[in-house]
């Protein structure tokens, strides 16, 4: 129990959210997109921010799935590392307003499972390229694993990831809207520099 209360714990820290009030003076759920993960951070703050978000959401994924290693548990790292990303999509601190799972995802699988994740971001790479929206690459990454492990069957995984598909799907609903409104940008959408705050400002991660 105490190792997934930690997992969570960890998960919920809004390593964008901090870093946009801290650096920015900014809530960035109110800018862009309004979530609070590496793909908004690019948009609204910038590539150094954005690698800055992405390391360390990773590294809360990562960390949550090595607790068996410091805290005697039966639980698989993999699941721990999925009650991180949990904790990353709702986080308490920060009124379960979070982001969308796929940097802590990335984490937890590096760790837990590194099939698995070169599978997954392969394909969330290579999606996300063909048709140029980030959100269709984030869903492949659910189907991708859910694909897996229907292929290479484990207890209880063909139903995780079933359910974790889901819950993307989910998490970008309004993406599905937006694109079927015709408002979904693209990642070479040259409209969302608009986005970058502040304009021609001098801040650490600008």
């Amino acid at each position: 129990m105490l190792a997934i209360l930690l997992a969570y714990l960890i998960g919920s820290i809004p390593t964008a959210l901090i870093l946009g009030k801290l650096m920015y003076g900014v809530d960035i759920r109110e800018h862009g997109s309004n979530n609070p993960g590496a793909t908004n951070t690019l948009r609204v703050m910038g590539k150094k921010a954005a690698l800055f978000v992405l390391a360390v959401d990773a590294g809360k994924g990562a960390l949550a799935a090595s607790l068996p290693a410091f805290i005697p548990t039966g639980i698989d790292p993999l699941y721990l590392g999925m009650v991180a990303v949990l904790g990353h999509c709702f986080p308490i601190f920060a009124g379960f307003r979070g982001g969308k799972a796929i940097a802590t995802t990335a984490g937890a699988l590096l760790m837990a499972n590194v099939p698995m994740f070169l599978i997954a971001y392969l394909s969330f790479i290579f999606i996300t390229y063909v048709t140029k929206y980030v959100f269709f690459g984030s869903i492949s990454v659910g189907l991708s694993l859910l694909v897996f492990s229907l292929i290479f069957p484990t207890a209880g995984n063909s139903l995780l990831f079933g359910c974790f598909t889901l819950f993307l799907i989910y998490l970008h609903r309004s993406n599905i809207r937006n694109l079927i409104l015709g408002i979904e940008p693209k990642i070479n959408d040259k409209n969302i520099k608009k986005d970058r705050i502040p304009p021609g400002g001098s801040y650490p991660f600008s």
